[in-house]
């Protein structure tokens, strides 16, 4: 759990060269905290204005990771070669859509101007379907897998999909009629998109995890992962469902846009409830993992996301059903996410300002000049 030996600052170039979309997943985790702050459904001081600020923190990096892998694309064209050919690190692309997720949602809350939030999230939504299909046909034709290799990062890629179904969801409400008719079905083909691909990785998971036992610590963080597609798909049908009402209302989907909202409930609910099953998983798998040591990498962010959208999904369900315990536990949820979040940042910062973490797998043992 030691830090790392401090080691010379990255030239710039160097730091374009080995930039990889895994950075994307810190917005990621950021950016659900951010919403989880402002849902936490027990006021504390300066509570929206900590909310807030993150929110700006959250563009910032954003906006500089973006800058960032476009300098690779353009600047390093041979080195995107190696990161789509490598069977871990492409996985990572899914990052790109998901980490633009939070920002939009959360700037429905701090007056983020609707208009370019309705166009994010329709560029969210061509970003998380091409990866959706590129990565799975990478895998399929170009990468090679092996069961006992596998790890719930195969999730990445596809969980994107229903990501961007979620902040449909919540966009919805805020657009005019036959926007929101556009956006909350798009969000419901996402969701079909991505929710049982992914639920059937999650089978494979079990099975990986039954024949070949646990990754090794270096993945420890991919135990909370399976969270992530569990989660955002129940959440999804939980934001999709009152959405759907008002914006059907008086067309021929009517009848079926009141029984969303049912429907959206119970079924959330069991995914829910099969959620709560791997979350207790994780925490078994962690503590284990806790006694052998933990080295830290990029990888530690999936701590974070994939339990910030099962607390999303917890508070909804609480706020839907009323039930207390639902709202108790969604606290602690958040409490927990808060606590993953202090330390995986100030590891990260720590080595961004070091430049250790700046050393991307598709290139290791490659010279520049065989880049080029």
């Amino acid at each position: 759990m030691n830090l790392r030996p401090l080691t010379h600052k990255k030239h710039p170039a160097e730091v374009i060269r080995h930039f990889t979309p895994n950075w994307f997943a810190m917005t990621m985790g950021t950016g659900i905290l951010v919403l989880m702050i402002h849902a936490f459904p027990y006021p504390f001081p300066a509570q929206e204005a900590i909310a807030e600020g993150l929110w700006w923190m959250d563009i910032g990096f954003y906006g500089l990771f973006g800058l960032l892998f476009l300098a690779r694309l353009l600047l390093e064209p041979d080195s995107v070669r190696h990161l789509l050919e490598h069977p871990v690190q492409s996985m990572f692309l899914g990052a790109i859509p998901m980490g633009l997720v939070p920002v939009i949602d959360d700037g429905l809350l701090f007056g983020m101007p609707i208009g370019w939030a309705h166009l994010l999230w329709w560029l969210d939504v061509l970003l998380a379907v091409g990866f959706g299909w590129l990565v799975p046909y990478l895998m399929f034709t170009r990468h090679e897998h092996r069961l006992e290799g596998m790890s719930a990062v195969w999730l990445l890629p596809i969980v994107a999909a229903e990501v961007a179904a979620s902040a449909g969801g919540l966009l919805a409400p805020h657009l005019a009629p036959e926007a929101a008719r556009a956006v909350i079905g798009v969000s419901y083909v996402l969701w079909a998109f991505s929710v049982p691909l992914a639920l059937g990785v999650v089978v494979i998971v079990f099975l990986r995890l039954a024949l070949h036992k646990l990754p090794h610590r270096s993945m420890a963080a991919s135990s909370w992962l399976v969270l992530g597609p569990i989660g955002t798909g129940a959440l999804a049908l939980l934001v999709l469902g009152p959405a759907a009402g008002p914006a059907f209302a008086g067309t021929p989907l009517a009848e079926a846009a009141t029984f969303a909202r049912p429907f959206g409930l119970i079924a959330g609910l069991l995914m829910w409830g099969y959620g709560l099953w791997w979350w207790g998983m994780a925490w078994f798998f962690t503590l284990r993992y806790m006694r052998e040591g933990l080295p830290f990498n990029m990888g530690w962010w999936g701590f974070t996301f994939p339990l910030g959208v099962f607390t999303a999904a917890t508070l909804t369900l609480a706020r839907q059903t009323g039930w207390p315990v639902l709202e108790i536990f969604g606290a602690l949820l958040v409490v927990q996410l808060a606590g993953f979040w202090l330390v995986v940042t100030a590891r990260t910062l720590h080595g961004m300002w070091h430049g250790y973490l700046f050393e991307a797998p598709c290139l290791a043992g490659r010279a520049p000049d065989a880049q080029a």
